[in-house]
């Protein structure tokens, strides 16, 4: 690891856990489990503080709502010990995709690759 990649983690949060994180989780951290993004999530050792070390970017949403619930103390047991049902019609989660090319651009969008014609939209101009 460089000075430069150092400097980084010393003073920025987005681009993974930052050295005082990383201390914390080290001496007061033990491991719960891992989620399939790799995401690895953490608490204290009475339970009292939950957090998350993502794989990558720091993006909220990339936590699924398993880990979610764990994390806000909404359900004990963490979903790779008690895993919880899924009803058949749920979809699988996925995070936020705004702002990336994955994100939903419906017809008629400028973000299509070949936006409509609109015959039914006549523009205005003054007389």
């Amino acid at each position: 690891m460089g000075i430069v990649s150092t400097l980084l983690r010393a003073v920025t949060w987005w681009n993974g856990q930052t050295l005082n994180t990383q201390l914390f989780t080290w001496r007061n951290g033990v491991k719960v489990g891992e989620d399939d993004a790799g995401n690895i999530f953490y608490e204290t050792k009475d339970s009292a503080k939950r957090w998350v070390i993502f794989n990558g970017e720091s993006e909220a949403t990339r936590v699924n709502p398993d880990w979610h619930g764990w994390l806000h103390h909404t359900w004990n047991d963490p979903p790779n010990k008690v895993p919880l049902t899924h009803k058949t019609w749920e979809k699988p989660h996925l995070a936020n995709l705004t702002g990336t090319a994955m994100a939903h651009a419906p017809a008629g969008s400028l973000r299509q690759s070949t936006p409509q014609s609109r015959s039914d939209y006549e523009a205005w101009t003054p007389e």
